[in-house]
C-alpha cells in the first residue's frame, strides 16, 4: 500500500462509518479514509481515483442488495480488494461473499484492535475471516456454477443484468451507459446464453437470487 492511498468506508450509517474510520486511522495511518453512503458514491470515488486501495463494503445498503454490490465491484475494479463488513455472521453467507472474490469478511461485532489486523492482512495482501470460518474447504457444485457463470460476464454486461433486475428497459439502459439500443441487445442476449437462461425474465429471476443471497437454498431444494 502506498502512502497517498485511498479506503473506501461504504456504509449507509454515520456512526458505523465513524467506527471503521477509527479502524482504519490504526490500521493504516497514512491512508486517507473516503466515506460513501451508497454503491453509486463508491463507484464514482473509483472511477475518479486509481489509488484507491481497499473498499470496506457493507451488504445492505443503497444500491447493494445481497452479493450484487459485491459481484459488480469485482467485475468492474478487479484490481481492488474488497472486503465485506457486515452485522451479517451466517458462515454461509460469509463463504459466499469469499467465493464471490472478496479478500475478507469482517463481522460488526469484531473487536477495534482485531479489525485493524484484517485491514492491514488485506492491505498486505492476504485475506481475513474470522478463525472459525474455513477459508480452504472446497467450495459446492452449485456454488462454483454460479462463480463461473458470473465471472463470464464483462463489466458492462455485469452493469446491464444489474439494471434488467431493477427493471429498467433497453431505452434506459441505453440512456443511463451511453450506449445504443442495438448494444444493450447484444448484451443482453450474450448474459442470457452466459447464464443459461432463454428469457430476460429468466435472467431478472437469476440476478434477484445473487442478491437477495437465495439462489443456493433453492439450489438444494432442486
Amino acid at each position: 500500500m502506498n502512502a497517498s492511498g485511498r479506503i473506501i468506508i461504504a456504509d449507509d450509517h454515520p456512526l458505523v462509518r465513524g467506527a471503521l474510520r477509527q479502524a482504519v486511522a490504526g490500521a493504516a495511518p497514512g491512508c486517507e479514509a473516503v466515506e460513501c453512503g451508497d454503491l453509486a458514491a463508491v463507484t464514482k470515488e473509483l472511477d475518479a481515483n486509481s489509488n484507491v486501495d481497499l473498499v470496506m463494503l457493507d451488504l445492505s445498503m443503497p444500491g447493494v442488495r445481497g452479493f450484487s454490490g459485491l459481484i459488480y465491484l469485482r467485475a468492474q475494479h478487479p484490481g481492488v480488494p474488497v472486503v465485506v463488513v457486515s452485522e451479517n455472521e451466517d458462515p454461509g453467507v460469509m463463504r459466499r461473499c469469499i467465493d464471490f472474490g472478496a479478500s475478507g469478511f469482517i463481522p460488526k461485532t469484531t473487536g477495534i484492535e482485531t479489525m485493524r489486523v484484517a485491514i492491514r492482512a488485506i492491505l498486505d495482501g492476504g485475506t481475513w475471516a474470522p478463525p472459525d470460518l474455513a477459508l480452504n474447504a472446497p467450495v459446492d457444485k452449485n456454488t462454483a456454477e454460479i462463480v463461473r457463470r458470473l465471472a463470464s460476464l464483462t463489466p458492462q454486461q455485469v452493469r446491464v443484468l444489474m439494471m434488467l433486475s431493477e427493471g429498467l428497459l433497453n431505452k434506459q439502459i441505453a440512456y443511463e451507459l451511453s450506449i445504443s439500443e442495438a448494444t444493450v441487445k447484444a448484451h443482453v442476449s450474450a448474459i442470457l446464453q452466459k447464464l443459461g437462461v432463454e428469457s430476460r425474465t429468466q435472467a431478472v429471476i437469476f440476478a434477484a437470487k445473487i442478491e437477495a443471497g437465495q439462489w443456493q437454498a433453492e439450489n438444494r431444494d432442486a
